[in-house]
């Protein structure tokens, strides 16, 4: 099915490969139910900055549009993963750059920490109130994760488990005296904007430093970034990993 039959709910006269202007956030809705992405679309259609640029009803139709339409968040149907555990990871390579945020029926403990480690950057309710959903995609789009108290808690127990069942810890990689500046202010629970303006730099440079840490510690998000760094004692805190785990979800 080619890509454009299945934006069959897109407002008439909307052309949707019209430019988007600069900064705004572009979004892919995946949902199998029509009338959910109509409701979903009226709600980003009020906001200037959050522009809606395809519509999937299905994971083969979301990777021709991932592949086809330049975008920042996908916007997914839990339901849509079902049976399919491997298709985050292969979205993320199709398009590196895009954050997923999954709407799930119920929360579980083991559904909820696997997404998480898959590189999902925010779960939400399907019953998420339209401001706090807004909220949602503007926090992730700006690299932040959009992780609720329960599932933090989820989150750093699982990491504990695994950290606690390897034998062989990972080595312990080289760290510039600016990356290791990076990490501090990520644990104190600063925003790129913040981290940026403390190390005389801009947000870009930011963003792209974060991503070489990422790779080189193994980690997919500032979350996991911060519990690798206080278990493997790369930093030293004066405040547990939950406390820590607060800061950097709540920044």
């Amino acid at each position: 099915m080619p890509v454009m039959d299945f934006l069959e709910d897109t407002p008439e006269g909307e052309v949707l490969d019209s430019p988007v202007k600069p900064g705004t956030v572009r979004i892919i809705l995946a949902d199998s139910q029509a009338i959910y992405r109509v409701g979903i679309r009226k709600v980003f259609a009020l906001e200037d900055d959050l522009r809606v640029v395809a519509q999937a009803d299905s994971l083969e139709n979301l990777r021709s549009a991932i592949e086809r339409y330049p975008t920042d968040i996908v916007l997914l149907e839990g339901g849509l993963l079902a049976g399919t555990a491997n298709v985050i990871p292969e979205l993320i390579r199709l398009a590196p750059d895009v954050k997923l945020i999954v709407q799930a029926v119920s929360a579980d403990e083991n559904y909820t920490v696997e997404l998480y480690r898959r590189g999902v950057r925010g779960i939400v309710s399907r019953s998420i109130s339209p401001d706090l959903l807004v909220r949602c995609v503007r926090r992730i789009a700006a690299g932040e994760t959009w992780i609720d108290n329960q599932s933090v808690n989820w989150v750093i127990e699982a990491y504990r488990a695994q950290a606690a069942a390897l034998v062989n810890p990972r080595s312990q990689p080289r760290l510039s005296p600016k990356e290791m500046a990076i990490i501090t202010c990520i644990t104190q629970g600063k925003r790129n904007k913040e981290i940026a303006f403390q190390l005389g730099t801009t947000e870009q440079v930011i963003k792209n430093y974060l991503r070489k840490i990422y790779d080189k510690l193994g980690v997919s998000d500032r979350l996991e970034l911060a519990l690798y760094c206080l278990h493997n004692k790369i930093i030293q805190s004066d405040v547990d990993e939950e406390a820590v785990a607060h800061k950097v979800v709540g920044s």
